[in-house]
């Protein structure tokens, strides 16, 4: 069901840099914005919006049609500063493209926060279920989304649905991925084979953009 994902930086802006997306439509899927740094505010026709800042997730069903914007504040635009996002597209099933315009406002308290056995890992649980817990976000499409940080020379290994795909998407830094342990960098995007386990290891040595590795995993 994933149509597009669009990683949003990371990019430092200078004064006068950011720029956004004015009004423009959707008609038939979801746009899933996740913001870890920098601020983002949106507005649609349905009169949903709001800020989306400090990992925070804004959902929006877009249904039978919707146009929204998607503008940096005016502080982003005026004094610059971090900005790093990342916006999924999720379709709808066929019986609901013609749904109702829907906004979930999804706080960063909100998220369920999940830990590794060690301590080294952490989980933020956006939508879908991992080890029997359930995230904030309502989904009209069966999927999984969630954001981990493993800390340098860490595992991460987690119960998975083994009728989903498993997909992991590099924000930040360097790790490997699955029982042969693939390398994996920023940019790059992990498709796992079939099981009932994911599991992510964070590199010894990390860069200097980032201390430990920060995936998406999706589903």
């Amino acid at each position: 069901p994933f149509l597009l994902m669009d990683h949003l930086g990371a990019v430092e802006y200078a004064p006068g840099e950011a720029k956004g997306a004015p009004d423009h439509p959707h008609r038939g899927f979801e746009t899933v914005t996740y913001m870890m740094d920098g601020e983002l505010e949106h507005r649609d026709s349905n009169g949903g919006g709001g800020l989306i800042t400090d990992g925070a997730t804004q959902w929006m069903t877009a249904g039978a049609g919707i146009v929204h914007s998607e503008m940096p504040t005016e502080q982003i635009v005026r004094k610059g500063g971090l900005f790093h996002g990342v916006q999924l597209w999720v379709n709808l099933p066929k019986d609901q493209k013609w749904a109702d315009p829907r906004y979930q406002d999804l706080e960063a308290d909100q998220t369920k926060l999940m830990a590794s056995d060690d301590g080294g890992a952490i989980v933020r649980l956006i939508a879908g279920d991992i080890a029997g817990y359930t995230g904030p976000g309502y989904t009209r499409t069966p999927i999984t989304y969630a954001h981990a940080t493993v800390n340098a020379g860490a595992r991460l290994q987690m119960p998975w649905r083994p009728d989903f795909n498993a997909l992991a998407y590099v924000l930040a830094g360097r790790g490997s991925a699955g029982p042969e342990r693939r390398p994996i960098q920023e940019g790059q995007l992990a498709v796992m084979g079939q099981g009932d386990v994911v599991t992510i290891y964070g590199d010894q040595q990390q860069g200097s953009r980032s201390p430990s590795l920060e995936i998406l995993l999706m589903g």
